[in-house]
C-alpha cells in the first residue's frame, strides 16, 4: 500500500477535533482498521465514510464506543436482511411468472 494514498490518523484528529485514543478505541473494537507504517497511523480513504458516521455519533449524539459498536452491528444486520429479502422477491418473481 502506498503511503500516499492512506489518511494519517493525526489529520483526522485535527480535522475533527478527536482525541488520538478515541481511534485506538475504534480499532480495539475492530471498527476501524489502523496501519502503522514507520510508527505512524494512517486510515484507508475508503474508510472515512463511515469514520465520519461515528464520529458525528461520538460528538453530537454522545454515544459511547460500545454504543458505536452495537449500532453498526445492527446496521450490518439489517443491510443483509435487506440483501437477503431482495433476493427472496427476485425468486418469487421468477416461481409467480
Amino acid at each position: 500500500m502506498n503511503i500516499e494514498n492512506l489518511i494519517p490518523v493525526t489529520a483526522l484528529c485535527t480535522y475533527y477535533k478527536v482525541e488520538m485514543p478515541f481511534f485506538g478505541h475504534l480499532n480495539e473494537m475492530g471498527l476501524i482498521e489502523i496501519q502503522i507504517i514507520e510508527e505512524i497511523q494512517y486510515i484507508h480513504p475508503d474508510a472515512l465514510y463511515e469514520i465520519e458516521k461515528m464520529i458525528r455519533m461520538h460528538q453530537e449524539l454522545a454515544v459511547n464506543i460500545e454504543g458505536i459498536d452495537v449500532v453498526f452491528n445492527l446496521l450490518q444486520k439489517i443491510d443483509a436482511l435487506q440483501n437477503e429479502l431482495i433476493a427472496v422477491k427476485n425468486r418469487l418473481r421468477l416461481y409467480e411468472s
